[in-house]
């Protein structure tokens, strides 16, 4: 017994050093490497509640809100008076619109440390979220009690005061809040937005440049102070701030089409063109957007440009005079004069129309098409909301819509790997191969007993790794393979018979790109020993990159090297083709039914076929088979997501990224996003 002190001693600290490590890599925002220590302590002691409250908040920081949920729910089994994991938890339901759930952690963790502000804070913003702005008033109001000098209370209420439309109310905190805090620039912007609609337009601007000065890489700053100028006829410094605000955020839409609007108005025709483009880009259906590119693109001289324009705007909108009087222009300044005279005809058509209703005008027809949308701009003023579809209003300036608050919890983190932008897609098949990329995340070996037990036959030049991470070879390692080649030939010349020999002859193949010959080598393998997997499995793999080969080849991949789910038979790659594929992985299955790779590849050659239930069957016998294989767990998720199983796809992904696919929290982040 004093003998096995010292190993218990030895594993006591040697949780307890993963656990340091794993919290100081937590500390340097280094969150998915922090998980896999988090994971190991968990496996150590599961009975811990620290591990997976701090696993909680890693996911958290990786926008995996469903995992950080769960994590949470384990750390309160395990301690119930822990306040960070409702915290953490609350956070997580907000952030799935589960603002209920939100307000009880809140309640509940308020009960044990009743002047945390950031748990008043945090319920105040649920009841907002709830427009329950009573409640969140009140809540507000007692957190000033707690924190007179709190700043971003009173920014709070007063948006909530905005929202019941008391803006002198408003008015005063935000004052309050400038008072309190002169060098933040959320004072300044909120004031400054007051500002704007009482149209005092000289002191919004004076309050933006303040809220620009602290924080200049605040597009919206700039929208809005671009608002102020140009109501102040300042078209020139609108533009500019429009400018500044697309070096910030190239996307805005705001910026695009309101930059375009205002070059129209200085005659630069050429860039409005291209700011609308940019705006149709993103909102094909954009009517007001088009009108306004047709209108340019007949005064630069591209008829037939317009003319297509026009007849969208037309097509949505029938009745939309103006329409027609443009689309009559451009066709008789492109020679189209029997097009020209039919929408004029139309145009004569709408007039009597208004002559019958009573609503008649002795003007042209040019003054018909213009009456109803310049005496409506004239009652409304010269902007209208995003969500202002109204075709009569192309010529406003647009404005943000009155949206959801802006929630104040979240916080922008360093290197979030969640936001690395990556191509959604199925993890690769996996591979028989000597070489393998390192992860720095992921530290997985694969393992299977007959491949371990080919390796201990010392035949192979190297250790055969299983592996869906391929490294490309060094110019070093393409010699030493075609060196391989030839010696392996004499070989078989000397041995016809040797069934591995013809398998090491295919994998040297494969590993120099020479695909027909080493699919000949499986086959040759096969023919000697129909018993041997591992060449039914190369193959397939092999198979199987050559049609994508030959897909990418004809052009038909949507984007250059990637993958892409479906079958393409201009390409002359069939469904059949990968049913060849698909026989050799079922050989596979049949001769090692504990290979977990043959499960997965055929999991992922179903997908690619869109038979999604045939690869959920495969991905779940695959993680049956090895409860850890993430990359099981994460094409499973993204099944499911393709069979609209949201919930379930991300709590697939959320276990995925858990266990190492850094991938997958960006993918659960797009399909867990806020609606607008």
């Amino acid at each position: 017994m004093l003998l096995m002190l010292p190993t218990l001693a030895y594993a006591q600290i040697n949780t307890e050093r993963v656990m340091t490590i794993a919290r100081n890599a937590l500390y340097f925002e280094d969150y998915v490497l922090s998980i896999q220590y988090f994971n190991q302590v968990i496996n150590a002691k599961p009975y811990l509640f620290e591990p997976y409250f701090f696993r909680g908040l890693a996911k958290i920081n990786l926008d995996d809100y469903q995992g950080a949920e769960a994590d949470c729910n384990e750390a309160i089994k395990r301690n119930p008076f822990v306040v960070g994991a409702y915290q953490i938890r609350g956070l997580a339901r907000i952030r799935q619109s589960n603002f209920d759930g939100a307000i009880e952690d809140y309640r509940a963790a308020l009960k044990y440390d009743p002047e945390n502000l950031v748990l008043w804070h945090n319920l105040s913003l649920c009841h907002i979220q709830k427009k329950d702005y009573e409640a969140a008033k009140e809540d507000l109001g007692k957190l000033l009690k707690i924190s007179p000098r709190y700043m971003p209370a009173y920014l709070m209420r007063g948006e909530v005061s905005l929202q019941q439309k008391d803006t002198l109310q408003a008015l005063q905190d935000f004052n309050k809040s400038i008072d309190l805090e002169r060098y933040e620039p959320d004072g300044w912007g909120a004031r400054a937005v007051v500002y704007l609609a009482q149209g005092r337009y000289k002191e919004a601007e004076q309050d933006l440049d303040q809220a620009i000065h602290l924080s200049a890489r605040n597009a919206g700053y700039y929208i809005n102070r671009a608002l102020a100028r140009y109501h102040q006829n300042n078209l020139r410094g609108a533009m500019r701030d429009y400018d500044l605000a697309l070096d910030i955020d190239p996307n805005n839409f705001l910026g695009h089409y309101n930059r375009g609007l205002l070059r129209a108005q200085v005659g630069d025709d050429n860039r409005a063109i291209e700011d609308f483009d940019f705006v149709l880009e993103m909102e094909p259906d954009n009517m007001l957007a088009a009108f306004n590119r047709g209108i340019l693109r007949a005064q630069t001289g591209d008829y037939q440009g317009a003319i297509s324009d026009y007849t969208n705007v037309i097509d949505e909108y029938p009745n939309f005079a103006t329409g027609y009087y443009y689309r009559a222009d451009a066709r008789r300044k492109a020679g189209d004069m029997r097009g020209a005279e039919q929408d004029e005809f139309k145009l004569m058509q709408m007039q009597l129309d208004q002559r019958n209703n009573a609503q008649g005008s002795s003007q042209g027809n040019r003054d018909v098409a213009d009456n109803a949308a310049d005496s409506e701009a004239e009652g409304e003023g010269k902007t209208r909301k995003k969500s202002d579809k109204n075709i009569r209003n192309y010529r406003k300036i647009v404005i943000a819509d009155e949206s959801e608050m802006e929630q104040r919890y979240t916080s922008d983190y360093r290197g979030r790997v969640q936001n690395r932008n990556v191509v959604i897609k199925l993890e690769p098949m996996y591979a028989l191969t000597y070489y393998e990329k390192v992860s720095d995340v992921k530290h997985t070996v694969h393992f299977h007993r007959a491949i371990d037990a080919l390796n201990q036959e010392k035949i192979l030049p190297k250790p055969l790794r299983i592996t869906n991470m391929e490294a490309p070879l060094t110019e070093q390692q393409v010699k030493f393979h075609f060196a391989l080649i030839d010696s392996h030939t004499a070989a078989i010349v000397d041995n016809p018979k040797d069934a591995k020999m013809r398998f090491m002859r295919g994998l040297d193949f494969y590993l120099v790109q020479d695909f027909d010959s080493s699919i000949e080598d499986f086959t040759q393998s096969l023919l000697l020993d129909d018993t041997f997997f591992p060449a039914y499995f190369m193959r397939a793999l092999v198979r199987y990159k050559e049609l994508e080969y030959r897909k990418a080849e004809t052009g038909l991949l949507e984007n250059a090297g990637q993958q892409t789910s479906g079958v393409h038979e201009e390409s002359g790659v069939t469904a059949i083709d990968y049913e060849v594929v698909k026989k050799d992985l079922d050989n596979v299955i049949r001769l090692a039914p504990d290979f977990v790779y043959g499960y997965y590849n055929r999991g992922n050659v179903f997908s690619l076929l869109k038979d999604y239930r045939a690869a959920l069957a495969d991905y779940d016998k695959a993680i049956e088979l090895n409860p850890d294989f993430a990359e099981a767990y994460f094409n499973r998720g993204l099944t499911r997501i393709f069979l609209g199983n949201n919930k379930q796809g991300i709590a697939d992904l959320s276990k995925a990224g858990e266990l190492g696919i850094v991938s997958a929290y960006n993918v659960i982040k797009r399909f867990t996003e806020l609606p607008e």
